[in-house]
C-alpha cells in the first residue's frame, strides 16, 4: 500500500532512483516547498517554463535556489530561438529560428547563433537545453513543426544540426535533439493525438534519421522522444514506450549512448492512452532515462504519484530495477557534465563573443540574411498601414511572445499605424493615399487568413505581404517578404527594409528580382 509519500517495502535506495530521473515543472518565480522538499530528497530535474521566468535576475536566483537544495540537479527548458523561446518571452527572440537559419545556409553562422544561446543559458544557471529541433519538415500542412525545422532537406537539416549542437555546447549547455524519430512528416499535433510516421524503414533512414547521426557525431548529450507511432519499426507502441525504436535502433544502430528524455508525459497523445503515470513507466521500461513533466501538470501531488508509480512498477516486476537504475545512472553522468562545463567553460567565459543581455549581433545579421523578396517598390516612401492577421499557432509557441511588423515599423517610420486581426474580426478599409503592408503567419495552414488576404489584395494589389510563417504558395503579383519566423529580430529586419535601412535581402527562391 501507499504510505507518506512512498509504498510500503520500498527502499530509500530504490525511492531515489525514482526521483531522479523526473524532470517536473512548478508554478510560480520562485522555489515552491513541496519543491524544495522533493529536491533535499533527490529530485533529480526541474524544467522550466516562461511562466518561471521573468528577467536574467530572477532567473539567476531561481537556479540558484534550485541547486541549492541539490546541488547535481539537472535544470532543463526549451529554447530554441525563434518562434520558441523562454528566456525571451516577454520580448520575443533577439535571434531567428532554425527555419530562417536553414534559409540562409550557413553553418558557421548557425553555431555562433546556437553559441550565444548556450551563453545565455549558462550565465541563467540551466543545464539541459531541450533543442534543437531537427525534424525534417516534410509536409507543409505539419501543425507543429513548421518553422521550428531547419528545412525539409534532410541533408541542410543534418549540417545545420551539427553546427547548433557544437555552438550551444560550447558554451556548457546540454543539447537534446528532438523529437525523435522524426515529427516532420505528420499532419497531427502530438500535443494533441498520437500522429503516425508512415514511412518505412528505408525511408526513415533516408529523411528523418541523418539529422540524428550528426547530432550524435556532434557529441549530442540528450535526445527527446516524440510521441508518434511509427509502424515499420513498432505498430503497437509509440516512439517514447517502443524499445525497438530506443534501444534497437537509437542505442544500438545509430550507436547514442547519452540521455534519453520523453517529451512531456501528459500530452494527451499519450496520457489519454496509458495515463500519465503509465506513460512514464512504459517509457523507462522501453529504454527513456529521464521523464518529462511538462507544464499541464506541475504540482506536488502529481510528482509524488509519478514516485509511487515507478517504485510499484519496480516491485511487481514491470520495471526491472536494473533498467531504472541505469536510467539514474545517465541522468547523475548529464549533471556531472554540466558541473564539469560550469567548472571549467563557464568560469574562463568560454561560452563566445557573440551573446549579450540585450542583443545578438549574430542573431540580427542571420534575421537580415534570412529575408527573401519578390517584387519592386522598396522601401516605401511614407509610413504605411499596417494590417495583422493573429492565427492560431501550436502549443510550444508561448501565446504572449510579441511578434509582427508594425511596432518595429513605426518606430522607424514614424505615423505607421497597425490593426490585428483575429478569426471573427471584420477586415477593415485599407485607407487611401498610403501604403499599405499585410502580415501573416502560416497563410496556407489557415482558410479564414487566405480569404483576408485574397480579398485585401483584390482591393490593394500594390500591398506588400508579409509571411512570417512558414513559405506556403505565393499569392499572385505584388510585393512579398518571407521571413522564416516571427521572432522579434526578423519583424526587426523586414521594418528596417521596409523604411530602407537594411543593407540587402535575398530574393524567393526560383525569383530573380530583389526588392533592393
Amino acid at each position: 500500500m501507499i504510505v507518506r509519500g512512498g509504498l510500503s517495502g520500498a527502499s530509500p535506495e530504490l525511492a531515489g532512483l525514482a526521483d531522479t530521473v523526473l524532470q517536473p515543472g512548478f508554478v510560480g518565480v520562485e522555489v515552491p516547498d513541496w519543491l524544495r522538499r522533493r529536491l533535499a530528497e533527490g529530485l533529480g530535474g526541474v524544467a522550466l517554463y516562461s511562466r518561471n521566468l521573468v528577467d536574467s535576475a530572477q532567473v539567476r536566483a531561481l537556479t540558484a535556489a534550485l541547486r541549492a537544495e541539490n546541488p547535481d540537479v539537472v535544470i532543463a527548458t526549451d529554447e530554441e530561438g525563434g518562434d520558441v523561446t523562454r528566456l525571451e518571452a516577454l520580448t520575443g527572440s533577439s535571434r531567428p529560428g532554425n527555419l530562417a537559419l536553414g534559409a540562409v545556409d550557413d553553418p558557421e553562422l548557425t553555431e555562433r547563433v546556437a553559441r550565444g544561446i548556450g551563453a545565455d543559458m549558462a550565465e541563467a544557471g540551466i543545464t539541459l537545453n531541450y533543442a534543437p529541433v531537427v525534424d525534417v519538415n516534410s509536409d507543409l500542412d505539419n501543425p507543429v513543426v513548421g518553422t521550428r525545422a531547419f528545412g525539409s532537406d534532410p541533408w541542410l537539416v543534418a549540417r545545420h544540426t551539427a553546427a547548433w549542437v557544437t555552438g550551444l555546447q560550447s558554451a556548457g549547455v546540454a543539447a537534446c535533439a528532438k523529437h525523435f524519430p522524426g515529427h516532420g512528416a505528420t499532419a497531427v499535433d502530438s500535443h494533441n493525438d498520437l500522429p503516425t510516421v508512415s514511412y518505412s524503414v528505408e525511408e526513415l533512414a533516408a529523411t528523418t534519421l541523418p539529422p540524428y547521426r550528426a547530432a550524435i557525431e556532434a557529441g549530442v548529450q540528450a535526445v527527446m522522444t516524440g510521441h508518434l507511432l511509427v509502424p515499420a519499426y513498432d505498430p503497437d507502441s509509440p516512439a517514447t514506450m517502443s524499445g525497438r525504436l530506443l534501444v534497437g535502433l537509437l542505442r544500438e544502430e545509430l550507436g547514442f549512448d547519452g540521455l534519453i528524455v520523453t517529451d512531456a508525459v501528459e500530452m494527451p497523445s499519450v496520457a489519454e492512452r496509458y495515463g500519465v503515470t503509465g506513460a512514464a513507466v512504459r517509457a523507462l521500461a522501453a529504454g527513456a532515462d529521464a521523464i518529462c513533466i511538462g507544464g499541464e501538470r506541475k504540482g506536488a501531488g502529481v510528482v509524488g504519484f509519478m514516485r509511487n508509480a515507478i517504485m510499484a512498477a519496480v516491485i511487481d516486476g514491470t520495471l526491472p530495477e536494473e533498467r531504472l537504475a541505469e536510467a539514474a545512472a545517465r541522468v547523475r553522468r548529464l549533471a556531472a557534465w554540466s558541473a564539469e562545463q560550469r567548472r571549467v567553460t563557464w568560469a574562463t567565459g568560454g561560452a563566445g563573443p557573440d551573446s549579450t543581455d540585450s542583443a545578438d549581433p549574430a542573431g540580427l545579421a542571420a534575421a537580415r540574411r534570412a529575408l527573401r523578396v519578390r517584387g519592386e517598390g522598396l522601401p516605401l516612401t511614407s509610413a504605411p498601414q499596417v494590417i495583422e492577421f493573429v492565427s492560431e499557432t501550436n502549443i510550444a509557441i508561448d501565446r504572449a511572445t510579441p511578434w509582427g511588423v508594425a511596432a518595429p515599423l513605426a518606430a522607424l517610420l514614424p505615423g505607421t499605424e497597425g490593426v490585428r486581426l483575429g478569426a471573427d474580426d471584420p477586415l477593415p478599409t485599407p485607407a487611401d493615399g498610403r501604403p499599405l503592408v499585410i502580415v501573416v503567419r502560416d497563410a496556407h495552414r489557415h482558410a479564414w487568413v487566405s480569404a483576408g488576404l485574397d480579398a485585401l489584395l483584390a482591393r490593394r494589389p500594390d500591398a506588400v505581404v508579409v509571411e512570417m510563417g512558414l513559405p506556403g504558395p505565393l499569392t499572385p503579383g505584388g510585393t512579398h517578404i518571407t521571413t522564416h519566423g516571427a521572432t522579434t529580430v526578423s519583424g526587426q529586419a523586414v521594418a528596417e527594409l521596409l523604411s530602407g535601412g537594411t543593407p540587402t535581402a535575398a530574393p524567393l527562391a526560383g525569383l530573380t528580382t530583389p526588392a533592393v
